[in-house]
Order: structure tokens, then C-alpha cells, then sequence
């Protein structure tokens, strides 16, 4: 139960990546089988990026390219690592993650087999049970419709973090 002094902050988070030969598809750090995978300069996990700039964006920090640019230092880098320094710099700002709703969009392979797993990645990194996540196909259409990407929405909300905004 929040106090009624606990702040509140809610932070959005987006990313898509195309889908390429010769590339493992990772979603929420779990190595899905498929033909393809996602180009990006890090492993390209797209809902673990978008789960990033959620956060970050709650606590004002910005997005993750400016934590995480595009050198060697983080060349095929596990996005579900980065994800767990943004949960530091955000719990070490005095904020509690309060929950996470996200959607990925891909018409295939079909990742409603991996929830679970996907799931128990992310609630052990974010330190919440809150965590939710969907899948989507497009229907068809856009570029994941298609199958030439994928893309993933992320919403967060965190709590605590007062003496940031008194004055």
C-alpha cells in the first residue's frame, strides 16, 4: 500500500529492430528458436530496450542511447544485463519499481510459448511480480505484420524517490 505522500511516476518505453539472417532472436533475455534475429547493435532485444527507456523516462534520465551508445563496450551486449543497471541507477535514485505492462508486437515465430520464461527473466531483474507481458502478430500489417521486424511497447510506473522533487 503506497503512502499518501509516495510520488508516483509513469514512463513509456518503445523499439523496433528489423529481423536478419544470421542473428539469434532474443525477447526478454530468452533465445527463441527461429530462422531469424534482430539487428541492433546490442542483441537487439526490443522488449527489453523498451522496458529501459520506460524506466529511464520515469526517473528523468533520459533514453537508453545515452547510457548505452552505440561502441564497442556494448557490441552484441545482453540487453537483459543493461536492463538490470537501469533497475540499479533507478533504486539507487530512491525509486521502487510498482509494476510493468508491456506489448510485443511479431507475427512470427510465436512467442506466447516463452511468456513464462520471458516473465521470470524480468520479474528477477526488476524486482516486482508486477510484470506483465503480450504478444501481438499485427495482423498483418506494418513491418511486423509482415514479419520484417518487431517492435515492443513498454509502460511503467515507480514509486518514492520525494526528496528529488521537493523545493
Amino acid at each position: 500500500m503506497l503512502k499518501g505522500s509516495e510520488f508516483m511516476k509513469v514512463g513509456i518505453g518503445y523499439d523496433a529492430h528489423p529481423l536478419v539472417k544470421n542473428r539469434r532472436l532474443i525477447i526478454g533475455g530468452v533465445t527463441i528458436p527461429h530462422d531469424k534475429g534482430l539487428l541492433g547493435h546490442s542483441d537487439g532485444d526490443v522488449l527489453c530496450h523498451a522496458i529501459m527507456d520506460a524506466l529511464l523516462g520515469a526517473a528523468n534520465l533520459g533514453d537508453m542511447g545515452e547510457f548505452f551508445p552505440e561502441e564497442d563496450r556494448y557490441k552484441d551486449a545482453k540487453s537483459i544485463s543493461l536492463l538490470k543497471e537501469v533497475v540499479s541507477m533507478v533504486e539507487k535514485m530512491g525509486y521502487k519499481i510498482v509494476n510493468v505492462d508491456s506489448t510485443v508486437v511479431a507475427s512470427s515465430p510465436r512467442l506466447s510459448d516463452y511468456r513464462e520464461k520471458i516473465l521470470e527473466n524480468l520479474k528477477a531483474v526488476l524486482n516486482t511480480e508486477n510484470v506483465s507481458v503480450k504478444f501481438k502478430t499485427g495482423n498483418k500489417l506494418g513491418f511486423e505484420g509482415r514479419g520484417e521486424g518487431i517492435s515492443a511497447m513498454a509502460v511503467c510506473m515507480i514509486s518514492g524517490g520525494e526528496e528529488r522533487w521537493k523545493a
